[in-house]
């Protein structure tokens, strides 16, 4: 690998993976290797460790925690594909019963605001009084 590569401090190596500084967090979960530091230097990040951040971010943008990326990243040697479809497939029913609660709080609370429109006066605010009674 040459050191152009491998070259990047961390906040230039954050803005090529799309992220902030917080991406130490990833390190602290075990998702990325935090490279040695030279004595007296800084961290270098490299071309590696940047797609490794952007895996990282996509898994994220499609509702994988951290804690459920690190699970992903143990099945990637490409002897796993039955059990990274089922990890697939679980997330998916996930996904699809929190869209279902979504649309269920969505109905609610369109039909309380809507109540809480058409009253006035002295009347408890529909809103307020079904939270207050669930």
């Amino acid at each position: 690998m040459n050191s152009e590569q491998h070259n990047r401090p961390i906040g230039t190596f954050a803005k090529a993976a799309g992220g902030s500084v917080e991406t130490i967090r990833y390190q602290r979960k075990g998702l990325l290797l935090e490279p040695e530091r030279p004595s007296g230097g800084i961290r270098r990040y490299g071309r590696a460790d940047v797609a490794w951040v952007r895996f990282v971010k996509s898994a994220q943008r499609l509702g994988f925690s951290l804690d459920e990326v690190a699970q992903l990243l143990t099945l990637e040697d490409g002897t796993h594909y039955s059990e990274a479809a089922e990890f697939a497939a679980q997330h998916l029913a996930d996904v699809r019963a929190r869209l279902q609660d979504l649309r269920r709080m969505e109905t609610v609370l369109s039909r309380l605001v809507v109540q809480c429109g058409s009253h006035r006066g002295t009347i408890a605010c529909p809103l307020i009084a079904s939270l207050y009674s669930h």
